[in-house]
């Protein structure tokens, strides 16, 4: 189930900079939402609110926001229309496929003056009888229903027809609050009855049944110490178990309502807290990966697959490189030995690269020198006969 929060609306307000007192429009569409809250507090200049496809049961908390002009609860569970008296400059109210049954309620908005668009259809009361010359009757500053303009004369002949029209509406209203408090027992007793049997499975013994004899149990449990299915076997059973459950569930028929909505909802987080306790018991651990063999010759690693600048270990030997990042070593072996106390590991700042400085030893570059001199010395010496002096260099190659 989805809260508002604090965090949640600065996530989502990443073209305001994450600042939320200043937003003036705000999508919090498909969050879970079951209760509108906190928004009229810490967004006061809000002009446009997205809350469609949410669990919203009331509409409330929204008065203080005064500059509101496009309010969005498409896909929800509002059953009466009630608390925007607030919201002075509401121009387009979006209630479609919801469970408004009380169709009198869009009284409430006529305090609203600027509101111009309103959308009620997919609704219980958009099926009542005379349903559009009520509301085109009851707001007079509406200029437009379910997406179609409301005509002059249209406005006129439900003026004249509203004193017959709105006994109908009543009686109406009445039918579907008796349907209403049917449908809403029901679900109570059967999520009463859902409670019980989870108490049932939860307080039984391990391996879910109930025992009332003593011996049956203990010949039970010397018979299962001895013949132990493996754990395989026994995971199988409860993924086709779960799975079947799964498939009871969707394929059992119900009514569209706010209680089945919530169920459904519910039954699919269940089914997710049990595909992630199954997916934690297949994780294996993995062995550590070698990156020096016994015999001390370092190997090249690259296991990381993408690269995370905040967490990484540098780690410059004489032979090699190692880059630890978030745990996982990329490692590579040295053509010839670095000096580690004078290399350096930074960020590019034009490519964002990782940028490993590391510059030979003394002793490689001595080599070099020396190779060439010697080198330099044979070709003179077949040059001229000339005697040379033989160095002994041996101590500058060890």
């Amino acid at each position: 189930m989805g809260w508002i929060t604090e965090d949640l609306i600065r996530r989502n307000a990443e073209h305001n900079d994450c600042v939320i007192f200043s937003l003036e429009e705000l999508s919090l569409h498909q969050q879970e939402i079951e209760r509108l809250e906190h928004i009229d507090k810490w967004c006061r200049d809000l002009k446009i609110l997205y809350l469609q496809n949410n669990l919203i049961g009331k509409i409330e908390n929204v008065s203080k926001l005064k500059k509101l002009e496009y309010l969005n609860l498409a896909l929800n569970n509002i059953e009466k229309i009630e608390n925007l008296e607030g919201c002075e400059e509401l121009a387009k109210l979006d209630l479609t496929v919801n469970f408004i049954g009380e169709l009198s309620s869009i009284k409430n908005l006529q305090h609203n003056i600027h509101l111009k668009e309103l959308f009620l259809m997919g609704n219980p009361c958009a099926s009542f009888d005379h349903y559009r010359e009520f509301v085109v009757a009851t707001l007079p500053q509406l200029k437009w229903l379910d997406g179609k303009e409301i005509e002059p004369s249209e406005r006129i002949k439900a003026l004249q027809d509203y004193s017959v029209i709105e006994p109908q509406i009543r009686e109406q209203e009445k039918d579907h609050c008796l349907k209403r408090a049917k449908l809403k027992e029901e679900a109570q007793r059967k999520h009463q009855e859902e409670d019980k049997n989870e108490d049932k499975r939860s307080n039984a013994g391990f391996d879910g049944r109930w025992y009332t004899d003593i011996n049956a149990t203990l010949s039970s449990l010397e018979s299962k110490d001895h013949l132990q299915a493996p754990d395989t076997e026994e995971h199988n059973t409860k993924k086709l178990d779960n799975s079947e459950d799964d498939l009871e569930f969707w394929n059992k028929p119900c009514l569209f309502t706010p209680e089945s909505r919530l169920e459904t909802l519910r039954h699919m987080e269940k089914q997710r807290k049990k595909q992630e306790k199954l997916s934690e018991k297949k994780k294996k651990v993995k062995p550590p990966r070698t990156l020096i063999t016994e015999d001390g010759k370092a190997l090249n690693v690259n296991e990381p697959k993408y690269m995370d600048t905040s967490l990484i270990d540098v780690d410059v030997q004489p032979t090699y490189v190692r880059v630890m990042i978030k745990g996982k070593p990329f490692q590579l072996v040295l053509p010839a030995e670095v000096k580690p106390d004078s290399s350096s590991a930074k960020r590019s700042q034009t490519t964002g690269h990782l940028v490993i400085c590391m510059p030979k030893g003394a002793n490689q570059l001595m080599r070099k020198a020396l190779l060439s001199l010697f080198m330099s010395l044979k070709q003179l010496q077949h040059s001229f006969p000339l005697f040379l002096y033989v160095f002994n260099l041996s101590k500058f190659f060890t």
